[in-house]
C-alpha cells in the first residue's frame, strides 16, 4: 500500500508545473508578466538628449534619486501628449541615477497585471534594493465597464496604503496620455450616472499620486532643437524646413516625431540606428 502511495504521489510531482525560477536580483530591469518576473533588456536614452522637457526631468530624476538614497519620494504620474517623452523620461532617470552609482531597479508591469501586483509586491518587500514599478500608457476605456472600475480601485488600493500596499522600498511611476486617467468621451458623457461615477473614479485615482508631471505639445523650436540633439549625437546633417515639413505631414511635433525623423535622415544616409539610441 505505501509503495502504491508513493508512486502515485510520484506520477502527480511529475504532472505537476514546474515552478519558475526566480530571477537575479541584481539586475537593471524587470517585467513582471502573468505572474512571474523575468530580466529585461535595460538601454534608457541618455537624459540630456531628452530636449524641451527640463523642468520635468529635474522633477524626476530628483525624487527618484530621494528613492534611491533611502529617502521620502513620490509616487508620480507623468500626463500629457503622446510622444513627448514621458515613458523614456521614466527610463533614462532610472538609469541617471544608476549611473551615478546608486543601486535601483525597474520593473514594467501591463494594466492588465494590476489584479497581479500584490503578488509582485509580495516579492519586491524581500528585496533590499530600491525599485521603480513603472505602469506605462494607463487609461480606462468606457468599453472596459466594470472590470477597468475594478483595476482603478485596486490601484487606488495600493496608493492609500490598504491591504495591497506596496512595500516601502517600491514606488509606482505611471504614464498617462490624460490627467485624469479619463478618455475624452467618457468626461464628456456627463448626462450618464454611471458614466460620471467611473469618472470620478478614475479621478481620484489621479488625485493619490503625490507627484503630478505634465507634458504638453512643444513650439516648432523646442522640436527643431530635438531634432538637432539626436542629428549632433549621430553624426547627421538636417535642413530645418525639410524637417518641419515632416512633422507637418504627420500632424505632430512630439520626442517620438523627431526620432522618427532622424531614423528617416539615417536611412537617406545608408546609415544603421540598431544601436545608436541606446
Amino acid at each position: 500500500m505505501e509503495n502504491t502511495l508513493r508512486r502515485i504521489a510520484d506520477a502527480l510531482e511529475r504532472l505537476a508545473p514546474v515552478p519558475p525560477v526566480a530571477p537575479p536580483v541584481d539586475q537593471a530591469a524587470y517585467v513582471w508578466q502573468h505572474g512571474g518576473l523575468t530580466v529585461a533588456h535595460f538601454a534608457p536614452i541618455a537624459i540630456d538628449l531628452l530636449t524641451g522637457i527640463d523642468d520635468q526631468k529635474t522633477t524626476l530624476v530628483g525624487n527618484t534619486r530621494r528613492h534611491a538614497a533611502g529617502h521620502a519620494a513620490h509616487d508620480a504620474l507623468l500626463w500629457g501628449s503622446r510622444g513627448a517623452g514621458k515613458s523614456a523620461l521614466v527610463k533614462s532617470s532610472i538609469g541617471t541615477v544608476r549611473a551615478e552609482g546608486t543601486d535601483i531597479a525597474l520593473v514594467e508591469i501591463a494594466a492588465g497585471d494590476i489584479a497581479t501586483m500584490p503578488d509582485l509586491f509580495t516579492i519586491l518587500g524581500q528585496w533590499s534594493r530600491p525599485v521603480i514599478v513603472f505602469l506605462d500608457d494607463l487609461g480606462f476605456d468606457a468599453s472596459e465597464g466594470g472590470g477597468g472600475v475594478a483595476a482603478a480601485r485596486a490601484l487606488r488600493s495600493v496608493l492609500d496604503g490598504g491591504s495591497a500596499a506596496r512595500p516601502t522600498n517600491v514606488r509606482l511611476y505611471v504614464t498617462s496620455n490624460r490627467r485624469h486617467i479619463v478618455a475624452r468621451d467618457m468626461a464628456e458623457q456627463d448626462s450618464a450616472i454611471n458614466v460620471r461615477d467611473v469618472v470620478d473614479d478614475r479621478m481620484a485615482l489621479a488625485d493619490r499620486f503625490g507627484l503630478s508631471v505634465g507634458f504638453h505639445v512643444c513650439d516648432q523650436a523646442t522640436w527643431l532643437a530635438m531634432v538637432d540633439g539626436y542629428a549632433r549625437k549621430l553624426g547627421l546633417t538636417f535642413d530645418p524646413q525639410d524637417a518641419v515639413s515632416f512633422a507637418t505631414q504627420r500632424g505632430a511635433r512630439s520626442g517620438r516625431i523627431a526620432w522618427h525623423y532622424v531614423t528617416e535622415l539615417a536611412g537617406r544616409a545608408g546609415r544603421s540606428l540598431s544601436n545608436d539610441k541606446d
